[in-house]
């Protein structure tokens, strides 16, 4: 019998290649991947359980049709003069009732030779039979019935000739399985209001879950808008391009892809580079030399590809993005701290990929070390050790000494065997983009997991808004690669643009069609950001209270200890008023993260923190997602400012502009001068008198303003970047070589709001 790979038959039914592959296992078939070819006859038991599955909707939907007629009895609606008319021209003979259980037949219907013989005798009527059309419908009113209807969004349109401008219906451009957040974002309504939609037709759903293309039809006609799905230009070529290449290639087996995660000190990176200094790929002599964010070890004659990525925001980000390229995560918990924060996240982000779990209990070594501490700390998560009769293998390991991580390292070459990892290593490549740089004499430079295929120097691709053709190819140790398969890690040149971690990198036949795909792909890009909503700011949060826009004012707040956190978050939820509830969806110690930067601009909140800084990947990443974040120093400030702007009363903004970075290097103790620190220019510029603050792993150390810069010798009042100088900070007796000197200017701006109080 003919075979069909598992996408070929998803886009057949119009689903994901996941959720078939989800059904596929639960009818009891081994599925690995998307590139799995299936007989026939698994196709038509998918076929009949889809049947099943729409036999179940009908007979659902029809409940809620005998429902909405018996409400429809409880309450006539009344009856207009039109209706009237057509009534009194209806038939005498016509029944006064319909049968039981259905709905009544419309009384505007007319009459026609269906029902009626020559003779104008009425035919036997058949019983109404609930057809999907009547089930959507029925569907559709139910919706519309269960809140205020919005009238359709409408815009201007010349028209052909010249003249008075046309109105026509204007769409709302969505991607398909949009979240029921992004949905609410396009309509310019709360998410409650569509989460409360889906309940009247018993779907259960949080701001967070994708809805499919027919709910969202559904939902977008209760509001009185129509909406057009937006794909990503070139996914279709693309894989009828992969298609075409692979077809009759066989898959051959891969290896597995780590991701080692855990809380903070907890040994994650002296584990990675104990493992790096004694597993390095065969042959290879000089370890490894430069970070790429992903490298390739052999144990025993088997290889293994680690991802070491930053934190758990890249990890979240790629998900985030559709890719799914860990196969076994590792998790790192200290043998003497136990469960912490990050650790939760860590459990949170794995199981939400779908993948095992193989956890490393650091840090044996230490007198401290409680190993049983931890496993109960870890049994209360829903991860029980295989020792104690659970599913989760637990190995005691010690970065330091090296004890347990071969292993470790044993383990996690089970699991994958469990998995029987496989990949189609002909053909056009497919990979995803791991973390992307700019270096010197390179341009942009992108470390990309091949996930199939083969990828080559002076392959054309396309990888998000970018194209590109490969350069060269170099591995973690800066050797050229001629050829890369599936699961291994490379970094490619060549890319005319700067692609964002978990895009996906794919080959194509010709460098023009590269370039059309991605001119394509950045038009929609921009489309989609000027249709957007912007993000709530503390300067229109007045005007959106006044307009109905706004009920809820949402805060993430950070601080340097727990008790200041606790404190503040009181002080702001104490200001909510009956027009907007101030409500903290986080509240954490530590510096501001990519993650909270992404839970803000998920939830629209803003962000508040207090005595703690933001590094400067937080703070491009706050940009590019319109995120608001407000740093202070005394509580009642934060309170008194969000309350202003609460009222409508905002004096003028004063901004924090960060105009120099300056790195130290070494520090000096000068007569008459105190403590001087030699310092390299980062970028932008460091002047005299300036404000600046000293930031020391990532917390603020100290702040005041520069009263000594000097040149050598020379007295100066300012240092470019690139340039090295002395920099002397009042009240500030004490520096370290690695410290941060951040110098920043205060701008003033005027607000934009009225000063209407909140209930004109």
């Amino acid at each position: 019998m003919a075979k069909k790979r598992v996408y070929q038959v998803a886009k057949e039914f119009r689903i994901s290649s996941e959720a078939l592959i989800g059904m596929l296992k639960k009818l009891g078939f081994e599925i690995k991947s998307h590139m799995n070819a299936i007989e026939d006859d698994v196709v038509d038991k998918v076929r009949a359980e889809f049947e099943k599955e729409k036999e179940a909707v009908k007979k659902e939907y029809a409940k809620k049709v005998k429902k909405a007629v018996r409400e429809r009895k409880k309450t006539p609606p009344a009856t207009t003069p039109s209706k009237t008319a057509t009534a009194a021209a209806a038939p005498a003979k016509a029944p006064a009732t319909a049968p039981a259980g259905r709905p009544p037949a419309p009384t505007a219907a007319p009459a026609t030779p269906a029902r009626h013989g020559p003779a104008g005798k009425k035919r036997r009527k058949r019983r109404p039979r609930v057809d999907q059309k009547t089930v959507e419908d029925t569907v559709r009113r139910t919706l519309a019935g269960s809140g205020d209807r919005r009238p359709r969004r409408r815009r201007q349109r010349d028209r052909p000739g010249g003249g008075v401008a046309a109105e026509v219906d204007e769409k709302i451009q969505i991607p398909e399985f949009a979240s029921v957040g992004e949905f609410a974002e396009q309509l310019g309504v709360p998410p409650n209001d569509v989460i409360k939609k889906c309940l009247d037709v018993g779907l259960m759903v949080t701001i967070n879950q994708r809805l499919d293309e027919d709910t969202i039809l559904l939902l977008a006609d209760a509001f009185g808008e129509e909406v057009e799905f937006l794909k990503e230009y070139g996914e279709d070529i693309l894989y009828d391009q992969l298609e075409a290449a692979v077809e009759g290639a066989e898959a051959v087996p891969r290896a597995p892809v780590v991701a080692v995660m855990g809380h903070v000190d907890h040994g994650k990176t002296l584990l990675l580079d104990h493992i790096r200094a004694t597993n390095v790929v065969a042959g290879e002599a000089g370890g490894i030399t430069q970070h790429i964010g992903a490298y390739e070890v052999v144990h025993e004659g088997k290889k293994i590809t680690f991802l070491d990525t930053p934190g758990h925001e890249a990890f979240t980000a790629m998900r985030a993005r559709g890719a799914k390229i860990t196969d076994v995560v590792v998790l790192v918990v200290a043998a003497n701290d136990g469960v912490m924060p990050q650790t939760l996240e860590a459990i949170d982000h794995a199981r939400a990929a779908g993948v095992p779990i193989v956890v490393a209990i650091n840090k044996i070594d230490l007198p401290t070390a409680n190993t049983d501490k931890v496993r109960t700390e870890l049994s209360n998560q829903g991860l029980v050790s295989t020792e104690w009769s659970g599913d989760t293998t637990m190995v005691e390991t010690s970065a330091k000494t090296g004890d347990g991580v071969g292993k470790l390292i044993e383990e996690v070459l089970f699991q994958a065997e469990l998995l029987e990892l496989t990949a189609v290593s002909s053909g056009p490549a497919r990979g995803v983009v791991i973390e992307v740089e700019k270096q010197r004499g390179r341009g942009v430079v992108a470390t990309v997991l091949v996930q199939s295929g083969s990828f080559a120097p002076a392959d054309p691709f396309v990888v998000g808004l970018a194209d590109g053709k490969a350069r060269a190819l170099y591995n973690e140790r800066g050797e050229t690669v001629e050829e890369a398969g599936p699961s291994r890690p490379v970094q490619v040149s060549g890319l005319s643009g700067v692609p964002q971690a978990g895009d996906i990198l794919a080959v194509v036949s010709d460098e023009r069609l590269a370039r059309e795909i991605s001119a394509k792909r950045r038009q929609q890009q921009w489309e989609r950001q000027t249709r957007f909503q912007h993000r709530v700011t503390l300067e229109d949060l007045h005007k959106q209270i006044l307009q109905g826009a706004v009920k809820e004012l949402r805060l993430v707040i950070k601080g340097d200890v727990d008790g200041s956190v606790g404190a503040l978050a009181d002080a702001l939820e104490a200001l909510s008023t009956s027009e907007v509830k101030v409500r903290v969806i986080r509240k954490a110690v530590g510096a501001v993260t990519e993650t909270d930067v992404l839970l803000a601009a998920a939830s629209n909140a803003i962000i508040v923190g207090f005595h703690i800084g933001a590094s400067v990947r937080v703070r491009d990443l706050s940009r590019r997602e319109h995120v608001e974040i407000r740093l202070y120093k005394v509580i009642y400030e934060a309170v008194e400012d969000i309350k202003a702007a609460m009222e409508g009363m905002l004096e003028p903004e004063r901004r924090e502009v960060v105009v120099g970075k300056a790195e130290v290097r070494e520090t000096f103790k000068v007569p008459n001068r105190g403590l001087i620190a030699g310092c390299y220019v980062l970028s932008g510029s460091v002047k005299r008198g300036a404000k600046a603050r000293v930031i020391r792993e990532e917390m603020v150390y100290h702040e005041g303003a520069i009263d000594s810069l000097k040149r050598f010798k020379d007295d100066v009042r300012e240092v470019q970047t690139g340039f090295e100088c002395g920099i002397g900070i009042e009240g500030l007796d004490e520096m370290q070589a690695g410290d941060l000197i951040e110098v920043y200017d205060i701008e003033e701006i005027a607000r934009k709001l009225g000063d209407a109080p909140l209930n004109a």
